[in-house]
């Protein structure tokens, strides 16, 4: 399945792909129709596929998995397992804390090594834990646990350098945010390169041009706050001050670091999550573009951009396509759907009663594209459950896509599919729902023009 799928993806590249999207804040449907799990996560590039490892958080903070997912173009993403899941006992068992796992490969024992912050429930513990794998998204093998250079260490990230030398980033919450030597094959710890006396956690270190930024968090829990970068030519010495680089007072967006990507030999994209403390499932990620000059970091909001993943210039977005605007409330509505009050739509109103036993639907006619193009389509919605609701998308009389929307706590918020358009202004996209489920309530739907 997971091979027809990538098979599939390969085959639409064909296709105009300007219009793919990333969607801060908002539900990531995946190839196994739910919401996105890979919090705390890191981003592996192997050939021309990028792999994304990161946290489950559908039953809570108690671990459940290490999931993997792997995408072409950093929009698409295909479920592929779990690397690790729970197990009776240890430091993988029942209401153990496992975050912000990292996967690097070693050149010289060809294989896959994954660190993760290793806890107890009350964040006693505070250890890394090693697991191998031969592939990058296979079953790893768990190795051990162990306090580095007997510090503590709870948040935490990897780095491999040019001359394949590995580092640690621990944040120590006695003494600071540490860089640590890895030993040849990665599997441990063997000496001390930079201390930060400061308390940063969330590490994410870059390299672009010989010059090494690290990027980091203040300690303010499961709240946001105005993350931080320090900059420097060497990983022993000459750490600049930290600074801001996203809007002062934004805290980053309402999001806090865990990876930073390169792309190309140029740019780089902030990766971050979004996290609702009061339900861990519904945390959603905050993707952006970094601006990168000598020492100065900036990063500017989007509510979507077009990533660019061949770029060979200083920004990792391409130009973002017109876009136009499809109300709810004036779509054709089938079964009971009807209007309903809606305080933060557009208008006030949206389109309510999808799927349930009556099997409402919204039919959206008229719709415009400029080429043939596969584009990521926005849908603007509510949903008052604690947990996701669903709702299947026929385009242009297609198969039926199941599109996961999150829980959003009365405001409005977005979530995304990826789908082939038509030149014109005959395409037609229908919101139904799945079984006698009730779907989202849609204030209106985005999509790209060109």
């Amino acid at each position: 399945m997971h091979l027809l799928r990538t098979l599939l993806l390969a085959a639409l590249s064909s296709l105009t792909e300007a219009s793919l999207q990333v969607v801060s804040g908002g539900t990531w449907t995946t190839s196994n129709n739910e919401h996105l799990q890979a919090h705390g996560a890191g981003i592996i590039k192997v050939d021309s596929t990028y792999y994304l490892i990161g946290e489950d958080k559908t039953g809570g903070s108690a671990f459940q998995n290490v999931n993997c997912y792997s995408s072409p173009d950093l929009v698409q993403w295909t479920y592929v397992g779990a690397l690790l899941s729970r197990t009776s006992s240890g430091d993988l068992g029942p209401n153990r804390v496992v975050e912000r796992p990292k996967v690097v490969y070693n050149a010289s024992t060809r294989k896959y090594v994954l660190y993760m912050h290793i806890d107890s429930s009350n964040y006693g513990d505070a250890k890394v834990g090693v697991a191998t794998g031969d592939t990058v998204c296979g079953k790893y093998t768990y190795v051990s646990s162990f306090r580095p250079l007997n510090h503590q260490s709870r948040d935490m990230g990897l780095f491999v350098d040019d001359d394949g030398a590995g580092y640690l980033l621990s944040e120590d919450r006695e003494n600071g945010l540490r860089i640590m030597r890895l030993s040849d094959d990665y599997l441990s710890v063997t000496a001390s390169t930079y201390l930060w006396g400061d308390s940063i956690e969330a590490p994410a270190l870059l390299k672009l041009n010989g010059r090494y930024y690290m990027f980091g968090s203040k300690l303010t829990g499961w709240d946001p706050n105005d993350n931080v970068y320090s900059t420097s030519t060497s990983l022993t010495s000459g750490w600049s001050a930290w600074k801001t680089f996203a809007d002062a007072g934004s805290k980053t967006y309402t999001s806090q670091t865990n990876f930073v990507l390169p792309v190309g030999s140029n740019a780089a994209i902030y990766l971050g999550d979004r996290w609702k403390s009061t339900n861990l499932m519904a945390s959603t990620y905050v993707w952006l573009p970094l601006t990168i000059s000598g020492t100065t970091v900036t990063m500017p909001n989007a509510e979507s951009w077009v990533p660019n993943v061949s770029t060979t210039s200083s920004s990792a977005s391409a130009a973002k396509p017109a876009e136009n605007a499809y109300e709810g409330e004036v779509a054709r509505y089938g079964g009971q759907a009807r209007n309903v009050n809606c305080g933060g739509c557009s208008g006030g109103v949206a389109a309510g009663y999808v799927g349930g036993p009556d099997k409402g639907t919204v039919t959206f006619s008229g719709v415009r594209s400029d080429a043939d193009a596969r584009s990521t389509v926005r849908i603007r919605y509510v949903n008052g459950d604690s947990g996701p609701r669903y709702a299947n998308v026929r385009v242009n009389g297609g198969a039926a896509l199941k599109i996961a929307f999150l829980p959003t706590a009365g405001s409005v918020s977005a979530s995304t599919l990826h789908v082939d358009l038509k030149a014109g202004s005959a395409n037609e996209i229908v919101v139904e729902g799945v079984g006698d489920a009730w779907g989202p309530d849609v204030d209106r739907l985005i999509v790209p023009v060109s």
